[in-house]
């Protein structure tokens, strides 16, 4: 079961507008959270979740996806998240936000554990300001944005590949808009 769910955890970037992800959900999401490992056992992430159409606009037009599609927008017009959720760090608890972003990749995969599960997904996004990001949701000083998940219901088709002879594991996509993705084979991973 947690391997379908690993291999149904795609980063997607093309969803289905018309399927809302609700309050409940995403604070569902973020209570698994508290159950995750962290360094030194500090606890110092906060999370902001967004799932109101005008909030979920304004942190889409924040953001910047698909850094290996530069020919590309992602998402397509109305294909956009239906929610995000941003994890922060409180710099009151540790001011240290380097010591914390293996927490934060842990996190950020069990809350796209948990919305695959219930049938949703998402993507993490490294690409955007924080300060903007602070400064337009009006976060308190000590709120550091480290990354945004978008989460919304899939709507495009991701294959995942073998990495070619060539080496590359750079995504891409076919002329009918099927986004693949290049992952090394298991004899490959071994050091």
């Amino acid at each position: 079961m947690l391997k379908d769910l690993v291999i149904k955890n795609r980063s997607y970037r093309g969803y289905d507008e018309s399927c809302p992800v609700t309050e409940e959900q995403l604070r569902k999401y973020v209570d698994l959270t508290r159950y995750a490992a962290s360094s030194v056992n500090i606890q110092p992430l906060r999370y902001h979740i967004a799932f109101e159409k005008e909030e979920v606009a304004l942190i889409q037009s924040m953001t910047r996806w698909g850094r290996a599609l530069p020919e590309l927008t992602l998402p397509h017009k109305g294909m956009c998240p239906t929610a995000f959720v941003i994890i922060c760090q409180d710099t009151r608890l540790s001011p240290n936000l380097n010591m914390f972003l293996k927490d934060v990749g842990i996190v950020a995969q069990t809350i796209l554990l948990a919305a695959v599960e219930d049938g949703l997904g998402g993507c993490m996004i490294g690409n955007f300001s924080p300060d903007e990001v602070k400064e337009k949701l009006g976060f308190p000083e000590n709120i550091v944005p480290l990354l945004i998940l978008a989460v919304g219901k899939p709507a495009e088709k991701i294959v995942i590949t073998d990495v070619g002879e060539d080496g590359s594991t750079k995504y891409y996509r076919d002329e009918n808009d099927v986004h693949y993705v290049p992952k090394r084979k298991p004899e490959d991973l071994f050091c």
